[in-house]
C-alpha cells in the first residue's frame, strides 16, 4: 500500500500531496499492511520509523542514529548541524530557514533494544512511540509545511532525555531565536496542558559488617534502609485537582555481599512524580529520613503548566519531558502520537493510523503558531 511518503525534494514535488491523500484514504479504510520503500529515494513515515527503530540508541549510545538523521535531513535540503552535547553524543539541528517554530523530540531510548516488527495496525520495537515514530512524524510534518512554501520551520533531535536531558540542556545554551517549540512525547495526539514534576534520588544507609551468626556484633545497613523506605512509603503526598496524585517508585535496591555477612552498606534509587514544587518534596523527605541515611538528589524536573490551542483536544500527563530545559527556544507545546502506557514496555508500539494523524496535527499546530507570529 502507498502511505505517508516524503521525498528529498518534497517541498518542490507537485505529486506529494496527492500521494499523502492517497495514504490517508488507505489508512482510514484499514488497508495499510506493511512498511515498504517505493522507488528511488521515496521513503514514507512508516519506513523512516522502521529505519530509526533498527538503529539501537539506548541513552549514551545515540551517535549512529544521529549520523543517520544528519545524512537523511541533509538529503532533504535542510541546513543540518551535528552538535556534540556530550562526548560522542550528538544533537541534530535542521533548519529550513530562520525558524519561528521548532519541532523537537529525543533520539535516545530506554534499554533494552527491541527489534522492529509490524502487523497491519501497529509498528513495534524500542522507540516506536518514545520517540522514533515521533521523529518520523515531525519530519513528515515539516516537509508538508515546506511544500506549502513555509520555511520558518526547524527540527531539533536531542540526546539524553530518558536520563538527564543532557541534549536539551546543551541546546538551550544555543537558542536559534524561535518563538515556539513543539516537543514530541506520546500524548495520544492531545495537547498536554500540564505535566507532573519529577525527582530522582539515591538513598544510602551505612552499617557495620559482622558474621551473620553474631548479628549483635554488626549493624545491618539493609535493615536501616528498609526502615527508612517504609517511612518514605507512608509520606502523605499532595494531590492536585488537575494533575492528580504525587507518586513514588522504589526502582532499585542493592545491599550486602553474602547471606552470611551482615551488610555494611545498602542503597535504593527512587523516582517521585510530583504535583508540588520539588523543594517542598525535598523538605518532606529530609524530615522523614532524619539523618538515618544519606540522600543524594540526582535529577529534578519542575511541574509544568502548558498552553492550549482552540481546536486541539487536551490532556494532562504524569511523566516529564525536555520542555523545562528548552525555555530559551520559545513558548512550549507538548504533543505526539502513541500512548505512554506502551512506552518503556516489552511490547512498545505505535498505531499506524495514529502516527499519520500525528503528522496532520504537528503540521496543523505549527502552521497555526506561524500564523500567530
Amino acid at each position: 500500500m502507498v502511505t505517508g511518503y516524503y521525498f528529498p525534494n518534497f517541498h518542490r514535488d507537485c505529486g506529494s500531496m496527492l500521494q499523502w491523500e492517497r495514504v490517508k484514504t488507505s489508512v482510514e479504510k484499514g488497508e495499510i499492511v506493511a512498511c515498504h520503500q517505493f522507488g528511488g529515494d521515496w521513503m514514507h513515515v512508516f519506513e523512516l520509523t522502521k529505519r530509526l527503530i533498527e538503529i539501537e540508541s539506548v541513552t549514551g549510545n545515540e551517535k549512529q542514529v544521529a549520523l543517520f538523521l544528519r545524512d537523511h535531513l541533509s538529503s532533504l535540503g535542510y541546513g543540518v548541524k551535528l552538535e556534540e552535547a556530550a562526548p560522542e553524543r550528538f544533537n541534530i539541528e535542521a533548519f529550513a530557514g530562520k525558524p519561528l517554530v521548532v519541532l523537537t523530540t529525543h533520539l535516545d531510548t530506554v534499554p533494552p533494544f527491541i527489534p522492529f516488527r509490524e502487523d497491519d495496525r501497529f509498528i513495534y520495537g524500542r522507540g516506536a512511540c518514545d520517540a522514533k515514530g515521533l521523529i518520523a512524524a515531525q519530519i513528515e510534518a515539516a516537509e508538508r509545511l515546506r511544500q506549502e512554501g513555509e520555511n520558518r520551520i526547524g527540527l531539533l533531535f536531542v540526546v539524553g532525555e530518558e536520563r538527564d536531558s543532557a541534549g536539551a540542556l546543551f541546546a538551550n545554551q544555543r537558542p536559534p531565536g524561535s518563538r515556539y517549540f513543539i516537543d514530541g512525547e506520546p500524548t495520544e495526539n492531545r495537547l498536554a496542558v500540564a505535566s507532573k514534576g519529577s525527582l530522582r534520588l539515591e538513598i544510602t544507609a551505612r552499617g557495620r559488617s559482622a558474621h551473620s551468626a553474631y548479628p549483635e556484633q554488626g549493624d545491618s545497613a539493609i535493615l536501616k534502609l528498609l526502615d527508612v523506605l517504609q517511612d518514605i512509603r507512608h509520606i502523605q503526598l499532595p494531590v492536585d485537582p488537575t494533575l492528580g496524585s504525587s507518586t513514588c517508585n522504589i526502582g532499585v535496591l542493592e545491599g550486602g555481599m553474602r547471606p552470611n555477612v551482615i551488610a555494611d552498606q545498602a542503597r535504593a534509587e527512587i523516582m517521585f512524580r510530583s504535583v508540588e514544587p520539588i523543594d517542598q518534596l525535598k523538605r518532606r523527605l529530609e524530615e522523614t529520613v532524619r539523618g538515618r541515611a544519606e540522600i543524594d538528589y540526582r535529577f529534578e524536573v519542575p511541574v509544568m503548566r502548558l498552553g492550549a490551542v482552540e481546536g486541539f483536544e487536551t490532556t494532562v500527563v504524569s511523566y516529564t519531558s525536555d520542555v523545562p530545559f528548552l525555555d530559551r527556544w520559545g513558548q512550549p507545546f507538548l504533543l505526539g502520537p502513541g500512548s505512554i502506557l506502551d512506552a518503556h514496555t516489552d511490547h512498545e508500539r505505535i498505531s499506524k493510523k495514529e502516527l499519520l494523524k500525528g503528522v496532520e496535527l504537528y503540521s496543523r499546530l505549527a502552521r497555526h503558531l506561524i500564523n500567530e507570529g
